[in-house]
């Protein structure tokens, strides 16, 4: 389901990855460890430091698009237009400083991980 392009890019990170569904975790994590950091300079007036955080997590929802299946119904569609959304929103942060919407795109991915969790990890 998931493409090449983001296992290598982890990979030549020398990041172990056991499955495809580990990479997306992953990648949902780094978005929310990106957002996080963006916040923390947000809150001390470091823009050159926030504008890097954002374009990080921009960049790993890209990647996150790249990888969908589209042969697999209408999810990988609305996938592709909720991460689109939240590009949107980080684009909005890195213009405006708008503290909310990098709220609301964290709580998103946060959400985000907590489902690909309970999908991914039967007991």
């Amino acid at each position: 389901m998931y493409g090449n392009a983001a296992h290598n890019i982890y990979s030549e990170n020398n990041v172990a990855i056991e499955s495809s569904e580990k990479l997306v975790e992953l990648m949902y994590e780094g978005v929310l460890r990106f957002n996080t950091l963006a916040k923390k300079a947000m809150d001390a007036g470091n823009i050159e430091k926030k504008v890097y955080w954002i374009n990080r997590s921009i960049a790993v929802i890209d990647e996150l698009v790249a990888i969908l299946n589209f042969e697999g119904g209408a999810v990988a569609h609305y996938l592709k237009g909720l991460y689109n959304y939240q590009i949107t929103l980080l684009l909005d942060v890195n213009m405006h400083d708008d503290a909310k919407k990098l709220e609301e795109c964290t709580n998103v991915f946060k959400e985000l991980l907590e489902a690909w969790r309970d999908a991914t990890h039967v007991a």
